[in-house]
């Protein structure tokens, strides 16, 4: 049986973005579809909709977050609450692994641009920093919502 990170990994390697490949690594784990996982997660992808905001590996933890609430506690307002407090100690911990949480601070460069692209690409940033990214949030979701 192939871990959390594995499957995060293969999924990004196949194509799927940030977001969508640590959505996917815990659908079976919380009951959810995956391809609806997949069609919701798919504009959160290089830092929501390549606009290089929040990382979509961040972005893609919080909608996991947001599951294991959901099946966990009733209570709307409860959940939420719970959640948010959740989400804020992930991108804690995140930040301290990474030092930021947005994509263009994490890359260091513009994927926009020609020249940011070209960058991405020739520094091998996707395998680098994107495939580490999602690795960090699938290990402290790991953390916060299984162990």
């Amino acid at each position: 049986m192939k871990s959390k990170e594995e499957i995060a990994i293969e999924k990004f390697r196949s194509g799927l973005n940030c977001a969508q490949s640590v959505v996917v690594a815990f659908v079976n784990y919380f009951g959810y579809d995956a391809k609806h996982a997949m069609d919701l997660s798919i504009g959160f992808g290089g830092g929501i909709g390549r606009l290089q905001k929040t990382c979509g590996a961040i972005s893609g933890a919080v909608m996991v977050l947001g599951m294991y609430n959901s099946n966990k506690i009733a209570d709307m307002s409860l959940r939420k609450e719970q959640t948010y407090e959740m989400v804020q100690d992930f991108v804690k911990k995140f930040k301290k692994l990474n030092e930021n949480s947005d994509c263009r601070l994490l890359l260091n460069c513009d994927l926009n641009s020609e020249d940011g692209h070209s960058l991405y690409t020739k520094l091998n940033l996707r395998e680098k920093v994107c495939e580490k990214c999602i690795i960090d949030a699938v290990r402290l979701l790991e953390e916060l919502v299984i162990n």
